[in-house]
This record gives structure tokens, sequence and C-alpha cells, in this order.
């Protein structure tokens, strides 16, 4: 028993013997990050100047720049649109997972692989309506800033199209590993797909 305590790597000590503060931090990996992750952190930093701005040219300027509310709204918009491919990669999407486990296992894997068909179809469906609507929407303009709103909606078919991917990698890592998240939600690791 001597032995088993004596093989355990000692415990990181933050204060030396002299009473300095050590620590080390982990490394930053950036790896796992793909597009629509950077994408949505581009959006996100975008709009947190754009409301800086607004926020500075109002209460320091007293001048407020009447673009920048629409501007952030788009850009939020933005956001969101790239965040739902990145959250549909990781599956990190509102699961209920509760009927999982009162269900029998064949039966969860089924429901499990009707959901995942469903998540599939959901955004290759919105992938097409967002560009029929914009079909229809082409002399549509922001109304502050003159320019089209088709761009708006491009973000939006753009985060559908990569989300409607996204879940069909997600469908095919479900199928090969032999269950989802739905059913074992203990077992949620970071996805790995590219």
């Amino acid at each position: 028993m001597t032995e088993a305590k004596a093989a355990a790597p000692a415990p990181e000590h933050v204060l030396d013997d002299e009473g300095h503060f050590h620590a080390t931090d982990a490394p930053i990996e950036l790896a796992h990050y793909v597009w629509e992750d950077w994408a949505a952190l581009g959006f996100f930093w975008l709009l947190g100047l754009c409301v800086f701005y607004q926020f500075f040219t109002r209460y320091a300027l007293n001048d407020s720049a009447s673009w920048t509310e629409e501007i952030a709204r788009y850009l939020l918009i933005g956001t969101v649109f790239m965040g739902i491919a990145s959250a549909t990669r990781r599956t990190r999407h509102i699961h209920v997972d509760f009927l999982y486990r009162l269900m029998p296992a064949k039966a969860g894997r089924t429901l499990s692989t009707l959901i995942d068909l469903l998540r599939i179809g959901f955004f290759a469906v919105a992938v097409v309506l967002t560009l029929q609507m914009m079909t229809r929407m082409t002399s549509l303009m922001m109304t502050i800033i003159d320019l089209p709103m088709n761009i708006v909606y491009a973000v939006c078919a753009v985060g559908f199209a990569a989300a409607a991917v996204r879940a069909v990698q997600v469908a095919i890592e479900n199928w090969k590993r032999g269950y989802s998240v739905l059913e074992r939600p203990e077992m949620v690791i970071e996805e790995t797909i590219q």
C-alpha cells in the first residue's frame, strides 16, 4: 500500500517554499476550431466593435451614428447563423434525452437515427427556402445603408448549408459509433469532425 502511494505523482504546489505563486497555464489548442467557428467569432467581434462605436458616438460625442443599430442587428444575425453550423458540428444543440433513458436501446437507436435524418432535412429545406427568398427580394435594400439585403440572407444561407453538411457528418459519425449523444449523454465528447 505504501508502494502505491509512492508511485502516485506528487500534487502540484501553487506556492513554493518562499511563498511565491507559481502556476502554469494549459497550452492553448486552436486546432479543433474550423472555419465556421472563426466566421462566428469574426461576426461577434465586428458586432462588439459596432456597438462600442455606437456607445462612443452616443455618450462621448453626443452625436449618435445612425447606421450602427442596423448593422449591429445584421452582425448578430451573422453570428447566430454561423454559430448554428458550429453547434451542429459539436452536437451542442439543446437535446431532450430523458425519453431515451426510458425506452429500449433498439428503439432509442431508431429514434436517434430518425432525428439525425430530420435534422439534415430541416437544414436542407432551410437552405432552399433562404435561396428562394433571396431570388424574390433582389431589389430590397437595407434601411439606412445602401446595400442589398441579400448580403444578410446569403450569410443565413451559408450558415444553413454549413449546418446541413455538418449534420450529415454527425449522422455518419453516430452511425459508425453505434450511438448518439441523445442515447448516451454521459459520453459527450468533443467532436473531431473537420
